[in-house]
């Protein structure tokens, strides 16, 4: 369904993929597919103003087609590189569009949007590594994405854990990620959202595949008892 929230409306999609729309008439992607999964099959609506590529897992040149305007704006990390993707052979800047790379520490001004980035990554200490100890995310191989469209303030962390910077920052609409085993898991989320207190919590990256299914139904309620606004789109 399309969540409605002040200016800005709202489809999540699947995975990490979140469609924005302001009243103005820009429209915002979050890391649209990957195509394997199948959540964009029926759609191809080549709408997006902006689209937003947050690290290498997410990146998908035939998703990012399926949803980017001709006149886009695709903006990814840095470290992204097709030939370390399984699967992938082009690289970003073959795509038929702008594209633009960004670091984890950025702020700047696309026409009407504000955007910012911050990091994301796996604590290699933490619990969200694999066999040989290696974080999913290292540090310096993604970013979250924050972006303004009608005064409203979105922020889309990215595939990563709980991490400093989180608190600090000042957003309307949170979408965290809440399947765990790569990323913060409902739990950490949910506290995460009680400390930094937005108008309203979506939910993303769960259930779309076996290694992120979680009980979203008691993300709700233990960010509600927090006296958080939430909502599910799905």
């Amino acid at each position: 369904m399309t969540v409605r929230f002040d200016a800005v409306t709202v489809d999540w999609f699947g995975l990490a993929t979140v469609r924005l729309e302001g009243q103005t008439g820009a429209v915002v992607y979050t890391d649209p597919g990957p195509e394997r999964y199948g959540f964009l099959d029926d759609r191809e609506p080549r709408d997006g103003d902006l689209v937003l590529v947050s690290h290498d897992h997410h990146y998908d040149p035939e998703s990012i087609r399926r949803v980017a305007r001709e006149e886009a704006l695709i903006v990814l990390h840095e470290s992204i590189a097709a030939g370390e993707i399984d699967g992938i052979d082009e690289q970003p800047e073959s795509l038929p569009f702008e594209v633009e790379r960004v670091r984890a520490d950025e702020s700047f001004v696309l026409g009407p949007l504000d955007l910012f980035t911050t990091p994301a990554y796996n604590d290699p200490d933490g619990p969200h590594t694999d066999e040989q100890g290696t974080p999913y995310h290292p540090e310096g191989r993604g970013c979250g994405f924050g972006v303004t469209i009608d005064g409203i303030t979105a922020y889309w962390p990215g595939d990563t854990d709980v991490l400093p910077v989180h608190e600090e920052l000042d957003v309307d609409l949170f979408l965290p990620p809440i399947g765990g085993t790569f990323t913060m898991d409902r739990r950490e989320a949910a506290s995460l959202a009680a400390t930094m207190e937005p108008q309203l919590v979506l939910p993303v990256h769960y259930d779309t595949f076996d290694a992120i299914e979680t009980d979203e139904d008691a993300f709700v309620a233990d960010v509600a008892r927090r006296a958080v606004p939430v909502v599910l789109d799905g």
